[in-house]
């Protein structure tokens, strides 16, 4: 048997799951912002408690790899590699994007187009283009969404959207081929994805594994005045 604990922090979902040969066995979630660093460790003791688990009984961490908020993903992927290295464990990464897309290959069609995306501020989107077998048929990328850079899929294909940066989407789109899902990132799909390269014995160098980004992180300095009330 091999129990997976994963771990989805690169948005304000925080999100913890435990599978077991990739069946589901157990998943908590906190829909809020700003509470991974309070959070996070919490669910995971809280998750390993309800399915019976100890952490010397898993075979691999895994932990969502962003793109995403840079504070929601140093937390998640700094959880994960010590509980990897504490317990002499595998760690797995998994491409956020990824696991969201494999949220929709139960509605998926041959010919359908998966586009996950995450709010990256003002009009502009994280987002990957999959097929309906999860294949990755554009690169993660952050992409101005006022243009409507998506009619060129829409035209000739089934398109599904999902996550957080949908939103954004349904305000300017509409065509009859869209199909907008309210599916966000979840462990639950980072386990599923974990649990393949589990078998494909694809892991990280936990000394060295950092998060992607996509964008660096900038520190933006208040113009207001400190000395004024």
């Amino acid at each position: 048997m091999a129990f997976i604990l994963s771990i989805e922090s690169s948005t304000k979902v925080c999100s913890v799951a435990i599978h077991e040969n990739g069946a589901l066995l157990g998943l908590l979630e906190l829909h809020q912002d700003n509470v991974h660093a309070k959070k996070l460790m919490l669910l995971v003791e809280d998750l390993m408690g309800r399915v019976g688990l100890k952490p010397a009984e898993l075979q691999a961490i895994a932990v969502s790899s962003g793109p995403g908020s840079y504070t929601g993903l140093r937390i998640g992927v700094s959880i994960a590699k010590g509980l990897a290295f504490a317990h002499e464990i595998p760690l797995i990464g998994v491409d956020t994007l990824e696991a969201m897309a494999r949220q929709v290959i139960p509605f998926a069609e041959e010919g359908d187009l998966i586009i996950p995306m995450m709010d990256a501020r003002r009009m502009e989107v994280y987002m990957a283009v999959f097929d309906n077998l999860l294949r990755k048929l554009e690169p993660v990328e952050p992409r101005v969404i006022e243009s409507n850079p998506f009619f060129g899929y829409l035209n000739e294909r089934r398109v599904f959207f999902l996550g957080d940066g949908v939103k954004k989407l349904r305000e300017i789109l509409t065509h009859p081929n869209s199909v907008f899902l309210d599916k966000f990132n979840s462990a639950a799909s980072v386990g599923e994805v974990a649990s393949k390269k589990f078998e494909e014995r694809i892991f990280e160098d936990i000394a060295y594994f950092e998060p992607n980004y996509l964008k660096e992180f900038r520190v933006v300095a208040s113009k207001k005045n400190p000395f004024l009330v």
